[in-house]
């Protein structure tokens, strides 16, 4: 026995069942992520993991990724796909414009939720654009004046103004991280494919990390950064930003010292030795025990990863630290920083309130003031720091919204056209690609599925998506998704 923590084995109970309690009774040792449902690990590392065969088969331009996504939908039109011809046509229904042709589009007639079984004469009116717009830096890049910060690192960006998917509801939030709608079940997100392509390069942290609050259970849950059939080891990992627990479940009670956690996990593994004998076979019980080895050693290397100690006064007014609306994005990010720079491949924000029914420009102007000097802040830090090149930044939304009016002062789910932009990690800098038609209804130019912004992060980061297919999982030709070349330096 160590501490109070073990009981002797019951005579009728199973070596496995035996484990799994153990495993049980290490209260707060294991992080929260870990046990769910049945007590399957949900994220663990493998220190011995080795990346499957014949990968990587390409040049790999970036280290890591750091995924922003916001939840809930944001406007293109008012943020990177600027769109003056809803001021000049507002307040007409789309038959009354030029562009009543729109209604009798293929796209429309697919289950456009835009007016689908609306009479015309109750149709939506086209809705002006709540905010201006201008050009900016060299590459003379239009966006809205709400990202007033973003704007000053235009230059970096390659803005893809032609991404299109299917959901038409938040589910579109699960669809965009693992290519799949929610009705085809839950299939590896695109955190767990890098993971599971590339291994770790820092055993002391996950590799896989995940902050913010995730989409709900309706719109996928933890799916949306889940490994699904690769295994548990190879999903995100929750980590708070607050420095004194930044791994809420994973930190042991005070009366517990390091000396009997060491034990504790010592003691663990002989077990699991007896048990790879039994179960030799046993992914989730394997996972189980690495997640409490891994866990232990987060203990130690995750507080100081979250810490802003060391951080100057400029780095964290850079992040808006100081302000009280940018705070809480501004720590994310930098830890974000400070987590691709000890080695995690990859980093997944969620922010979520988007979803501007009504009051758009309340909405989207409260939103954007939370995550515009953040994110800038973060790919000014990453390029004078010499780590944009080998960090690949990828902001994302699950959809856009509508170009007519939604209860007279919002927009609604619009997944036909959006926007989606990428910096650093060998990608292009100060350009556009694709295009939306004149009221930013469809894609018209260049069209990408969600897959291809997958396809595109793999690439960077020295990955054949279609090397990665997992015997007995067969995907889909849409799943792999193709690299977006035309942005690609």
């Amino acid at each position: 026995m160590i501490g109070n923590h073990i009981s002797m084995k019951p005579h009728n109970q199973s070596r496995r069942q035996f484990l799994s309690d153990t495993g049980m009774g290490f209260t707060g040792l294991a992080l929260g992520s870990i046990l769910a449902g049945d007590g399957v690990a949900r994220a663990a590392a493998e220190a011995d993991w080795q990346p499957p065969s014949g990968l990587p088969v390409i040049a790999p331009k970036a280290k890591s990724v750091i995924w922003l996504f916001m939840l809930g939908g944001t406007s293109h039109m008012e943020s990177f796909d600027p769109k003056p011809a809803l001021n000049v046509h507002a307040d007409k229904t789309f038959d009354e414009s030029p562009f009543g042709d729109v209604l009798k589009s293929p796209f429309y007639r697919k289950n456009v939720r835009d007016f689908a079984g609306v009479p015309r004469n109750l149709m939506p009116k086209i809705y002006p654009m709540q905010i201006g717009h201008r050009k900016h830096g060299q590459s003379g890049i239009e966006m809205s004046d709400w990202w007033s910060h973003l704007s000053t690192c235009v230059d970096d960006l390659a803005i893809v103004r032609s991404m299109w998917t299917t959901d038409n509801d938040h589910a579109a939030q699960l669809q965009f991280h693992t290519g799949r709608h929610i009705f085809d079940g839950l299939h590896p997100s695109i955190g767990s494919w890098v993971h599971y392509g590339l291994g770790t390069a820092n055993h002391n942290l996950p590799q896989f990390v995940v902050m913010g609050t995730p989409p709900g259970d309706c719109c996928g849950g933890v799916g949306a950064h889940g490994a699904s059939y690769l295994g548990p080891e190879h999903a995100g990992i929750k980590v708070s930003t607050n420095p004194a627990n930044p791994l809420p479940f994973g930190t042991p009670g005070n009366n517990v010292y390091y000396e009997e956690r060491r034990q504790q996990l010592d003691l663990l593994n002989k077990l699991h030795g007896l048990t790879n004998v039994e179960y030799p076979n046993d992914p989730k019980m394997r996972a189980r025990i690495q997640s409490y080895e891994l866990a232990f050693r987060m203990q130690m290397a995750v507080p100081e990863a979250v810490a802003m100690t060391g951080e100057t006064d400029a780095t964290k007014q850079l992040y808006g630290l100081e302000g009280k609306e940018t705070k809480t994005v501004g720590q994310q990010c930098i830890i974000a920083r400070r987590l691709v720079e000890r080695g995690v491949r990859f980093v997944q924000i969620y922010n979520d309130g988007w979803d501007a029914h009504t009051k758009l420009f309340s909405n989207h102007s409260t939103r954007t003031g939370q995550v515009d000097q953040p994110i800038a802040g973060l790919i000014k830090d990453l390029k004078q720091r010499g780590m944009l090149d080998e960090t690949l930044v990828v902001w994302a939304t699950e959809f856009g919204r509508t170009p007519g009016a939604e209860k007279s002062d919002g927009r609604d789910h619009h997944p036909y056209g959006f926007s989606v932009w990428m910096a650093g990690g060998g990608i292009k800098s100060g350009v556009t690609h694709g295009a939306t038609d004149e009221l930013g209804f469809h894609a018209v130019e260049n069209r990408h599925y969600v897959t291809d912004i997958h396809a595109t992060v793999l690439n960077q980061l020295g990955l054949n998506p279609r090397r990665l297919e997992v015997p007995g999982h067969k995907r889909l030709d849409i799943d792999f998704g193709n690299p977006i070349n035309e942005i690609i330096a």
